[in-house]
């Protein structure tokens, strides 16, 4: 797998077409969370580009809400990236954006874990530690059930990445709190250093 952009061009093309906090530290986020899978799933030699991927899957969603997932092919050809990673990136709206289904591994990691990284954001959020370091996938699962709390993110697509990966419930929600406790320190130091 060959990225054809370098990481730092990719984030200064994410902050080219982002300017709103949530949206940068969800890329980030979605990135570390990407970067550790790869190593998880055996993928080390790639995880540079599945972090790539991660950065920029939500490119267009700021601007283009309506478009999303169709106006990104556009922007990404614009910045030199490659056929491969734009059907990677845009694999993850399959079904609610666009047509192009994830069909690698990492596509379908991207497709499940993007919303669960919401969920988790938020849940997160609400912990005295305001951190995914002390949180269990019990209360996760908690918050998953309670259909008012973090209403935007998807549970269909949470279950239906789950079973794309053919994994329970619970084995996506584990992995995804351990990734993003992996990246949660580096997310917030770069925050910081974007000032953002």
């Amino acid at each position: 797998m060959e990225s054809k952009i370098t990481r730092k061009e990719a984030l200064a093309l994410l902050m080219q077409y982002n300017k709103e906090p949530f949206h940068i530290l969800h890329g980030l986020t979605v990135e570390g969370v990407m970067r550790w899978y790869a190593k998880e799933l055996g993928y080390g030699d790639d995880a540079s580009y599945w972090g790539i991927v991660g950065l920029l899957h939500d490119i267009d969603f700021e601007l283009y809400p309506e478009e999303h997932c169709q106006k990104a092919p556009e922007l990404l050809k614009k910045a030199g990236v490659g056929e491969d990673m734009i059907h990677s990136i845009c694999s993850h709206g399959f079904g609610l954006c666009c047509d192009i289904e994830p069909e690698h591994e990492m596509e379908k990691v991207l497709f499940a874990a993007d919303e669960l990284t919401g969920l988790i954001g938020a849940a997160a959020k609400m912990r005295p530690s305001k951190s995914v370091s002390d949180m269990e996938v019990s209360s996760l699962k908690k918050k998953f059930k309670d259909k008012k709390f973090a209403a935007g993110c998807s549970r269909d697509v949470i279950r239906e990445g789950a079973e794309r990966l053919s994994w329970e419930l619970d084995t996506l929600f584990e992995k995804t709190i351990l990734a993003m406790r992996s990246c949660e320190e580096q997310v917030q130091k770069e925050m910081e250093k974007l000032g953002l």
